[in-house]
């Protein structure tokens, strides 16, 4: 901090004994003067740094041993953890992988047991229908004797048009003797708006007349197939059977072409 000069007149000791003051004078200028910083200073503050210095390293290294130490005491725990878990996987996919085989299995099993039970309800419902057509042959007082046009099946095959049949000629009651005689199938249907009935043999390669011979005692199958040419458009079977000698009798059925083919 500056100070202002300050000027002092200064008494002489033979002026200050005769009581008067010398007109001589002293000027004295008074300056500020810095106080020099003392090299003990400078030396504490450096050692206090570096005490503060080694004292926060050694607090870090203290907190970081323990760290360190507890990670490598809880390393060994951490690994059987580790296998544990792992086992536990490895049985769980173990375990699924068995659930999907058993599931798999399971559902061709259940497959399986449908498609069986699939094929023994046709099997009874065929056996059931032959049945019925055995009873029909062998009990005369139920349905009518003679010579009987049973039943006709059309079944498509792969080629557009083209059906398989079977028909099934029956003699019900005395079937000591054979029956023989011809059969004749015409198929009725449209063609070009005008109705047309047109025998068997012009759709079917199979058949060459226009009846088909016949000769049994309890029935007979005759079966072939037919194809239906684009142009015609049928919606009835007609069939007629015509026994011949002693046992003389015809018998006839019209069966519909949607119910045959289910359309």
């Amino acid at each position: 901090m500056n100070a202002q000069a300050c000027r002092r007149r200064l008494c002489c000791p033979d002026d200050m004994g005769t009581g008067h003051l010398s007109k001589s004078s002293e000027e004295l200028v008074i300056v500020p003067r810095r106080r020099r910083v003392r090299p003990y200073r400078i030396v504490g503050v450096f050692l206090l740094c570096a005490l503060s210095g080694i004292v926060g390293y050694g607090v870090g290294w203290s907190q970081s041993g323990h760290r360190i130490t507890d990670v490598a005491q809880t390393r060994p725990s951490l690994a059987r953890e580790l296998a544990e878990v792992t086992e536990e996987y490895d049985q769980v996919r173990r375990r699924m992988v068995q659930l999907e085989r058993a599931t798999a299995i399971d559902k061709q099993a259940l497959k399986t047991a449908r498609n069986t039970i699939a094929d023994l309800e046709g099997k009874q419902a065929s056996l059931e229908a032959d049945l019925t057509f055995y009873r029909n042959i062998m009990a005369p007082s139920e349905v009518s004797k003679g010579l009987q046009v049973d039943q006709l099946r059309l079944n498509q095959t792969r080629n557009d048009n083209e059906f398989g049949f079977k028909l099934v000629l029956t003699q019900v009651g005395d079937n000591k003797n054979y029956i023989s005689g011809l059969v004749a199938v015409n198929i009725i249907g449209e063609r070009d708006g005008e109705q047309e009935v047109v025998p068997l043999r012009d759709f079917s390669s199979d058949v060459e007349e226009l009846g088909v011979r016949f000769r049994f005692r309890y029935f007979q199958d005759i079966e072939g197939t037919l194809a239906i040419p684009d142009d015609f458009e049928p919606y009835e079977i007609q069939v007629v059977a015509k026994a011949e000698g002693s046992k003389a009798s015809q018998a006839e059925r019209t069966f519909s072409w949607g119910q045959l083919t289910g359309n």
